[in-house]
Formats: C-alpha cells, sequence, structure tokens
C-alpha cells in the first residue's frame, strides 16, 4: 500500500473524524480523484505539440492522458467542431496517491520562490483547483524531449462537503498552503 494512503487510512481518518465530529467513519472526508488537465492554445493547430503534451502528461500522471476535442465549433476562438482542444487525465486509487505523494515531497518543493499553494482555489463544495506554470519540476520529464513547455490545472476532488472540512483534509495529508490568510 502507498504511504500516503497508510498515512490517511491509519492517522488521518481517525483525527478528522474526531476533529470534524463525524459519528459515522464511512462519512469522513476523503480524497475521490484527481484531475490533471491541459488546454491546447495555439498549440493545437499542431499535431506533434499535442501528441508531446499528451505524452508529457501521461509521464506525470503515470496513466495515459486523452486528448480531448471541441464538441462545437465557436468563430471566435477558430475552433472547428472535433479540434483538439486539451489534454486530461483522471486518476484514482493507487494512481492518485502515488502523484499526490509525488506532487507534494519532489514537484512542488522543486518550483522556484515557492512560498504554497493558495487557499482561495475551493470550489464551494470541497474540491480544490490550482494551477502550475511549467512541467519541467516533475523528475520524470526531460528538458530535450520537451517541444513547448506549458502549464497544467490539477483538480483534487473530495468527499468533504463543505471547503471548511476539504481544506482540514487536505492540510493533514501535505498540501503546502500558503501561510497566513
Amino acid at each position: 500500500m502507498n504511504t500516503l494512503k497508510e498515512k490517511y487510512v491509519n492517522d488521518i481518518k481517525g483525527a478528522l473524524a474526531k476533529e470534524l465530529n463525524v459519528p459515522n467513519p464511512m462519512l469522513v472526508p476523503s480524497v475521490e480523484k484527481v484531475v490533471i488537465s491541459v488546454g491546447a492554445g495555439d498549440s493545437a493547430k499542431d499535431a506533434k505539440v499535442i501528441q508531446n503534451m499528451a505524452d508529457t502528461i501521461s509521464l506525470i500522471a503515470g496513466q495515459k492522458a486523452i486528448i480531448t476535442n471541441a464538441h462545437k465549433s465557436v468563430a471566435g476562438f477558430k475552433v472547428r467542431e472535433g479540434f483538439p482542444v486539451g489534454i486530461k487525465v483522471t486518476l484514482r486509487g493507487a494512481n492518485m496517491y502515488n502523484f499526490l505523494t509525488k506532487l507534494i515531497s519532489i514537484a512542488l518543493p522543486r518550483v522556484k520562490d515557492f512560498r504554497g499553494l493558495p487557499k482561495n482555489g475551493f470550489d464551494g463544495r470541497g474540491n480544490y483547483n490550482f494551477g502550475l506554470n511549467e512541467q519541467l519540476m516533475f523528475p520524470e520529464v526531460e528538458y530535450d524531449k520537451i517541444i513547448k513547455t506549458h502549464g497544467m490545472n490539477i483538480t483534487i476532488v473530495t468527499t468533504a462537503q463543505n471547503d471548511k472540512d476539504a481544506f482540514r483534509l487536505l492540510e493533514l495529508i501535505g498540501i503546502p498552503f500558503v501561510r497566513g490568510k
């Protein structure tokens, strides 16, 4: 079993149940899934760049990423139906815990001048969103094999009913939030 999952099951779950006064252990908040997504932007015109981005995200996630296509045409954005517009991967179970461990202990500490993730990324339903400016902080990514650097949006979906409970869960897991406000 992954060390982060063991930590959740053995330590965090019991402490969170006491702290939040949850009588049923099945109602204790947990991380349900992690979604990594990348908008293609101007890179969507080049199939090689899109495939390189998908390969990079697959390498980071440890699971194959899919290329998402536009559902309808939008002339203002110069996008046609079926045109590739982004890449996404949804992680659950062991892959999710492996990615979170790598993110917390390896990738985020490698960010220059990192002071923590913002606390305002919660959506009101217990899910947390944040963005990363580039993919080079992950150890699997080789600079020479990257055609174009790109950022990514990471969404951590929890079973918490509100932001306060989700914040406490992520804080106990080890997500480094900004100190202060």
